[in-house]
């Protein structure tokens, strides 16, 4: 993929909103193109930088991380990790489809599974889609196309059988 995800990282603590920053900046498949110390400024640079990915936490003044997307709705919404000292919210986490729940305090590791996670999800419509087309060329090049032919031609021009030695025996 040549183009960067964009992140948003919204949590009221600096310390955390930095460490956050710092691991993304470590994947150079992410951009950080934000840093929010509450809800409201999330909503608004949501809005506003249209992110890839919200690593958000829950707990945090004037909105919480789940009024933030409430805010946001359905249309600009991110794939979401929240990242959050409270184990309680997991399950309401998931139920708004969250792509994982981070808790504090997690290690390096912990952190780039989850980002691998939001990878495939934000890269796999973009490899259905990449499928789509090699699949559509292929049915070209079966069908007798111009193609179909000089594909024929190509293959012709090479090996068709290669030996392969296993235990003293060629194959």
């Amino acid at each position: 993929m040549t183009d960067k995800i964009r992140v948003l990282v919204v949590d009221d603590e600096p310390l955390a909103r930095s460490g956050l920053t710092a691991l993304c900046e470590r994947d150079e498949d992410l951009a950080v193109v934000g840093e929010c110390a509450d809800g409201r400024e999330a909503v608004d640079a949501i809005r506003r930088l249209q992110p890839d990915l919200l690593l958000l936490d829950i707990q945090m003044p004037e909105l919480d991380g789940f009024e933030v997307l409430r805010a946001i709705g359905p249309e600009q919404m991110p794939q979401v990790v929240f990242v959050t000292a409270f184990d309680e919210f997991a399950v309401r986490a998931f139920e708004v489809h969250a792509l994982d729940y981070l808790l504090k305090p997690f290690d390096d590791e912990r952190f780039f599974v989850a980002i691998e996670r939001a990878k495939r999800a934000l890269w796999e419509p973009a490899l259905g889609e990449l499928s789509r087309r090699l699949i559509g060329l292929l049915e070209a090049v079966s069908d007798g196309s111009p193609v179909a032919a000089a594909a024929h031609r190509a293959e012709s021009q090479y090996l068709t059988r290669i030996a392969v030695k296993d235990l003293g025996r060629v194959y």
